[in-house]
């Protein structure tokens, strides 16, 4: 044995003995625990969040107007003492302003309407806007019998702004959603006009193609982004709320900014009489109109052009005093200083109508001019091309007449182009 070595031993240890656990403060291991959960919640959220977007843009349709939407517009009734003081707007699951589609659709006449804002109707009543009107009339018994259906639905997507470049746009993405029309009505037109005299009538306009954020209200693509604002499942929830909770919004004093506008034209600093040649802006028109028309015609059984009316005659002042458009600019949003003449807006106007009658002509759709039928009066308009309650009846008539008649009749005949008498 060597003398220096030290025989080993096992040590001896007291029976109540144990080993020192590991030094961790508790408020340390709490913490890690609450950052490891705060971790994980985000990595969900962002999962939900691509994942939302992802089905958006996978799922997600077009919408003019948000299913579900209920609107309603108290009137200033100081501005606007000849319409309703009310204005309600109530959207269907299907984006349309309109009742619910019945769930049976044997037997069911169904019409889309699609156009700019006298489609629209904004400051009419549901049932006053000539889209209304037009359902209560072809409902009933006698019309039902004609048209070989037991109900009938008209859904109305025309919205503010909508130019014939928007309703292509429009068509284009809604139309696919829907099985098939037995009938599409359009009007549209008075916008390409206004636009281009609201850039000052450019000799050569620019027509840029459209993002869906400046025509419809819901859709697919974005863009999104982690502001909170932004986010998609922050917009999922928006639209579940609307279709889901369907909540009133409610708005006094509407049409206010109507008067505004009279009065910037009334004193204005330059009214033009005159502007470059229109024919790039009407070929343009053309151009989309056609498109659009054609697109409809493969989506409904039947198409029907309805040409828009605008307010023209030798005008009172009082009834000069109404009209606010045709200013370089947009009155909603700022000061305007300069105006074109009635005479130019009426001239641009009966252009647009003579292209719009030419190419229903070619394409063999159904023409309807409204001219023989609505009054050129206060009675009717409430400004240059927006119809009061009595010119939406009007209009409703002779619309509703139009699609009583045989398609045939209507489509063979003879092309005429008709301006209003002054």
């Amino acid at each position: 044995m060597d003398p220096l070595r030290i025989p080993e031993r096992p040590l001896r240890r007291s029976a109540g003995w144990t080993r020192p656990a590991a030094c961790v403060e508790p408020g340390v291991s709490g913490g890690l625990l609450i950052l490891e959960a705060a971790l994980a919640l985000v990595l969900l959220g962002i999962v939900v969040e691509l994942g939302t977007r992802w089905w958006l843009r996978r799922q997600g349709a077009y919408y003019v107007w948000p299913p579900g939407l209920r609107l309603y517009l108290h009137l200033d009734r100081t501005v606007f003492p000849e319409l309703e003081p009310l204005a309600r707007i109530e959207i269907n699951a299907d984006g349309e302003r309109g009742g619910a589609v019945p769930r049976s659709r044997d037997g069911l006449y169904r019409v889309l309407v699609g156009g700019g804002s006298p489609v629209e109707c904004a400051l009419l009543d549901q049932a006053t806007s000539w889209p209304g009107a037009l359902e209560r009339l072809l409902q009933k018994p006698e019309h039902l019998w004609k048209l070989g259906a037991s109900a009938v639905h008209v859904g109305n997507i025309g919205s503010s702004g909508v130019t014939s470049q928007a309703l292509n746009l429009i068509l284009e993405r809604v139309l696919a959603r829907y099985r098939q029309l037995d009938a599409i009505i359009i009007m549209v037109g008075g916008n390409d006009v206004f636009h281009w005299l609201g850039k000052g009538a450019p000799p050569s306009p620019e027509y840029p193609p459209l993002p869906a954020s400046k025509v419809f209200s819901y859709h697919p693509e974005g863009p999104f982004g982690w502001r909170p604002g932004a986010l998609a499942v922050i917009e999922l929830l928006k639209r579940l709320r609307w279709r889901w909770l369907r909540p009133v919004k409610v708005r006094r004093g509407s049409g206010a900014w109507v008067a505004k506008a009279r009065a910037m034209r009334a004193r204005a600093r330059e009214i033009r009489a005159t502007t470059p040649d229109p024919t790039p802006m009407l070929d343009f028109f053309e151009a989309q109109l056609r498109q659009l028309l054609r697109g409809a015609k493969g989506r409904a059984n039947r198409v029907l052009l309805v040409r828009q009316p605008w307010f023209e005659k030798n005008y009172t002042p009082e009834e000069l005093a109404h009209i606010w458009h045709g200013g370089v600019g947009d009155p909603m949003q700022e000061e305007v200083t300069v105006y074109y003449t009635a005479e130019v807006l009426c001239r641009l106007m009966a252009l647009v109508d003579a292209r719009a009658a030419v190419v229903a002509d070619e394409l063999r759709v159904e023409s309807l001019t409204l001219w023989p039928s609505l009054e050129p009066s206060l009675e009717t308009y409430y400004d240059f091309v927006h119809f009061t309650p009595a010119g939406a009846a009007v209009v409703a008539e002779a619309v509703g007449a139009a699609l009583l008649r045989s398609p045939t009749a209507v489509a063979d005949r003879p092309l005429r182009v008709q301006a209003p008498a002054r």
